[in-house]
């Protein structure tokens, strides 16, 4: 059950109700962790000027839903590994296998596999990496830039990880849980 309540698109006001009709005309529906988080609209408001900026960035929209993924499982986050297999299937067009691999942090692609290792690493370490993770990622082949990025997709992911976990957001999306969920 719902430690927060999901605020009803129906029934929002002021900025809330502003951000909810954004969000329904871009994705003809208000999911429940946006429903949740509109009890805060800075909070909302900030998680989708974040969202929206890493849209545009050069890692792309596959590679933001592989560490979305890989990230959600370390954070043990069934709503963000149920949204992010959805949005990774029906928008982004990333196929089953390779989304379960992304939870483990594996590729068959050599360049993406560093990246969902780095997310997972600085995940763990809580964002306290050392030389040799940052001198992995750049040997990799990622520049600086994109070292940037892949640290705000991990911010994002434990921003939403977090708050769903905290929220115990209702998933409204095909139940997908983590390999090790745990009963908070």
């Amino acid at each position: 059950m719902a430690r927060l309540k999901a605020l009803s698109p129906d029934e929002a006001t002021g900025k809330t109700k502003e951000l909810f009709t954004a969000i329904q005309s871009k994705l003809g529906v208000v999911p429940n962790m946006m429903r949740t988080m509109g009890n805060s609209p800075a909070l909302l408001e900030g998680y989708l000027n974040l969202s929206g900026a890493l849209a545009h960035g050069k890692l792309g929209a596959k590679t933001g839903e592989l560490l979305a993924m890989a990230v959600s499982e370390k954070n043990n986050c069934d709503y963000c590994l149920s949204a992010h297999t959805y949005i990774g299937e029906k928008l982004a067009h990333i196929d089953a296998a390779t989304l379960t691999d992304a939870r483990n942090a594996n590729s068959h692609d050599a360049k993406t596999a560093a990246a969902l290792q780095f997310a997972t690493i600085l995940t763990a370490k809580q964002g306290l990496v050392n030389n040799a993770d940052v001198e992995a990622i750049k040997a990799a082949g990622f520049t600086d830039g994109e070292i940037g990025e892949i640290v705000g997709h991990v911010a994002l992911n434990v921003l939403t990880n977090y708050f769903n976990n905290t929220a115990k957001t209702d998933i409204d999306f095909p139940v997908v849980n983590a390999y090790n969920s745990v009963e908070a």
